[in-house]
């Protein structure tokens, strides 16, 4: 298979209360499982088989609706998991270089986690909010809908995303039901800011300097 479902860096209860085992359970083991299932399926037998998913999503307009959705949901969820932790959240350590970014581009942290909370909430239906650095190193905050990102050539607003959040009810919905605002403040106490930081610093290596 051209593409593995990564295992969790985490157990399914290590993220409670503010995200649940069970939702993690299903979130993972089901949703995500699929979208790389039927990602492999959808690129079987093409050229795609052998490219790297950030490769095939900066032209995914030319490679249809199976290969959007499900290459989307594989390397969003891919990422999701990786920028939470059960010994995150709070305020990145203002030593790290995403600290000194937020406070660069948005005046300060309290001002980003406004703009992205936002982002998050008035998605409407499915969709994702981001944390994004563009090429010129400037962080911006964007939602995309279903299973979208700014890596795509089809998106809005392009970048490289850096953080994510789910706002399909799947990711919230058995314990927040309808309360999304609810679950972006949860997620604000399991952010694993050094992964954040490491993916801001892969994007931009002269970063900061």
């Amino acid at each position: 298979m051209a593409f593995q479902l990564p295992a969790l860096p985490y157990g399914f209860d290590a993220l409670e209360p503010h995200i649940d085992a069970h939702t993690m359970e299903i979130h993972h083991g089901k949703h995500h499982a699929g979208y790389t299932n039927n990602l492999n399926n959808a690129i079987a037998g093409t050229p795609l088989e052998g490219m790297k998913i950030e490769d095939i999503l900066a032209n995914v307009s030319k490679h249809g609706a199976a290969v959007r959705n499900n290459g989307g949901g594989y390397y969003n969820h891919s990422l999701f998991w990786e920028i939470m932790s059960p010994n995150g959240g709070g305020e990145p350590s203002a030593q790290m270089n995403i600290a000194k970014a937020i406070d660069r581009d948005f005046g300060s942290f309290e001002n980003f986690k406004k703009e992205f909370s936002a982002a998050a909430a008035t998605r409407f239906g499915s969709g994702w909010a981001w944390l994004c650095t563009d090429s010129n190193d400037k962080l911006f905050v964007t939602s995309t809908p279903n299973q979208d990102n700014p890596l795509m050539d089809v998106a809005d607003k392009k970048g490289t995303p850096i953080l994510g959040l789910d706002v399909w009810e799947h990711a919230y919905y058995l314990n927040y039901q309808n309360r999304r605002p609810d679950y972006i403040s949860a997620f604000f106490n399991v952010i694993n800011w050094a992964e954040v930081t490491k993916r801001y610093n892969d994007a931009n290596p002269g970063a900061m300097k």
